[in-house]
């Protein structure tokens, strides 16, 4: 054991999954892998387990837009029990790898591919060990032994040469259990399995929202079809007060799920790593946002959309924001989502992309891994103008998501209020919450709702909240922070307030959240110096850096880049 590179691998969800298979594909037997899961089983991790759905949740993603496993997502649906299939309602004979799955069932496969992954590991010869039903507590980096030190809740410590943090989704609990029916965010879902009889509020518009939707309308009313096949609901007579509330920035709700044509990974139309390398260095050291967008997104249209291409070729990014918006804005939410209902099952059924919105998608992809090489000023811009509508737009809530939001708007208990970028939310000592915020007339509002809940999506979390105090305790790892262009810009955010500091040589820095990484996904120390040993695949952590919350591209995307720095 001396002799063979010593991994650990932090988290057995689907980073871990993509890390292991990485791994295991190299067939180095020279290697000695540790698997550190919370839980009982691998591969699901919390979003496909009982920790982030219930039977009514479904995947936002289709079997052609996983990368490869073990097996295809096609294959091992004819694998599994007709008890299962039934209970799920999946026909094995008529399922293909355009169609979603429910979340728990996805994770089900999650956990057959690690299985399988470890019976090749065996094959192979590749030592690896797996440690249920364990925490971490710590991770201390030893760089006088070129080793780190792995503690557990029991105290236990174990040595490695190499640690490859694989923690998956925090939801922190700041309110939620102190305050009744107040709830940081929806998950485990099985806390809302509450019967109400008065509105609930719910922050955002996300699938996150949607999640919470789904849960709380099973226990307060029933869905039907229709002679004609369309879904109703009827809420209980017993709950005759029973409302969600969705308030939102924009009063806006995610786009509907249409026929995506590429895979992000596969897209041959984006810039290489060595022409963003190119670009940088010719650059002053960054990245523009104003050549990615043009590069990345629009170019790839000009060829597949030239109708659309002629309309934003003279558009800079905010006006093409602006006008995007612009459309959404002029219609009510839910009409708008009845539209593009209509519109993605024409996509669907002619498995037709609608490719303004697919490159959108593969435009936030693409920006994730070199975002952090942006100015301060375009981070503000991206977070400010492109970010809230890549949330909208390439959300993709699912089919049966848009039908029974549809469903509940039209029974009533369903709407949807703009609150815009002000507003704010206080706990209520006696339960639930008060929203703050002034309304589309501007008047000034302060409502009490009995139930709370947060449904923003995971948070990015800050540097502070790295749960392995020894990197923050020894200075292993350093606040993310990016750089202004311009002294005068720098100045000017520190001015009004903004988190900006500024070195000894008078630049100007914005810090972001999370912790410093490097291209490879190493952390960086106070020094600005890479670390060998750790390396960070946790995305509530690195979202400063990496501000994209790709799934299981991502997953996919940097086990890639990890591997090839491990290998060296």
């Amino acid at each position: 054991m001396k002799d063979k590179k010593r991994i650990a691998i932090l988290g057995g969800g689907p980073s871990g999954l993509f890390m292991f298979k990485r791994l295991v594909n190299t067939g180095n037997t020279d290697l000695s892998i540790t698997i550190f899961e919370r839980k009982n089983k691998l591969g699901s991790g919390m979003p496909y387990s009982a920790e982030g759905a219930n039977d009514e949740h479904i995947t936002n993603v289709s079997g052609n837009e996983i990368p490869p496993l073990v097996t295809s997502l096609n294959d091992w649906v004819k694998t599994i029990s007709k008890d299962t299939l039934d209970k799920y309602h999946i026909d094995a004979a008529r399922f293909n790898e355009y169609k979603v799955l429910p979340r728990l069932l996805f994770g089900q496969y999650l956990t057959a591919q690690f299985d399988l992954l470890q019976k090749q590991a065996r094959e192979t010869g590749v030592t690896y060990h797996v440690r249920y039903n364990t925490t971490v507590s710590d991770i201390i980096d030893r760089p006088e032994k070129s080793s780190v030190i792995i503690e557990t809740e029991d105290g236990e410590q174990s040595e490695f040469d190499h640690v490859i943090i694989c923690t998956g989704h925090n939801w922190p609990r700041k309110h939620e259990g102190s305050v009744p029916n107040y709830f940081d965010s929806p998950y485990p879902p099985v806390k809302l399995a509450l019967k109400l009889n008065h509105p609930v509020a719910i922050k955002g518009s996300s699938l996150t929202a949607v999640d919470a939707i789904r849960t709380l309308a099973r226990y307060n009313g029933t869905f039907d079809k229709d002679k004609n096949g369309k879904l109703f609901y009827t809420p209980f007579a017993s709950h005759p007060d029973f409302k969600m509330v969705m308030h939102t920035r924009n009063g806006m709700l995610p786009a509907v799920r249409f026929h995506l044509e590429d895979s992000h990974l596969l897209n041959d139309s984006l810039l290489s790593k060595d022409e963003i390398k190119d670009h940088i260095k010719a650059n002053d050291g960054f990245l523009s946002l104003d050549y990615i967008f043009e590069r990345d997104f629009k170019l790839p249209i000009q060829e597949k959309e030239p109708e659309f291409y002629e309309k934003i070729k003279d558009m800079r990014l905010e006006e093409f924001v602006d006008n995007m918006m612009a459309l959404r804005e002029e219609l009510d939410p839910f009409l708008l989502l009845k539209a593009e209902y209509a519109e993605a099952e024409r996509s669907i059924k002619h498995k037709k992309s609608i490719y303004w919105k697919e490159m959108l998608g593969v435009l936030s992809f693409a920006l994730n891994y070199p975002a952090k090489h942006l100015s301060a000023e375009d981070m503000q811009r991206l977070q400010h103008s492109l970010t809230p509508l890549i949330s909208i737009v390439i959300a993709y809530i699912p089919q049966s998501s848009s039908e029974e939001l549809l469903a509940l708007h039209q029974a009533g208990v369903l709407e949807l209020i703009p609150v815009g970028e002000e507003s704010m939310v206080e706990p209520h000592e006696g339960g639930g919450a008060i929203y703050n915020y002034t309304d589309e007339h501007k008047n000034e509002q302060s409502v009490h709702y009995q139930t709370y809940i947060d449904c923003i999506g995971q948070p990015h979390l800050a540097f502070e909240d790295l749960p392995f105090k020894s990197l923050i305790e020894k200075r292993t790892v350093t606040p993310a922070k990016l750089k202004f262009q311009s002294a005068d810009e720098g100045l000017k955010a520190m001015n009004s307030g903004k988190p900006v500091s500024k070195d000894e040589q008078g630049d100007y820095y914005l810090k972001v959240a999370g912790i410093t990484i490097n291209d490879n996904f190493q952390v960086m120390d106070a020094y600005g110096s890479f670390n060998e040993r750790i390396y960070m695949m946790a995305v509530p952590y690195i979202g400063g850096y990496n501000p994209d919350y790709s799934g299981l591209d991502f997953s996919e995307e940097v086990s890639g880049i990890i591997i090839e720095r491990l290998m060296v």
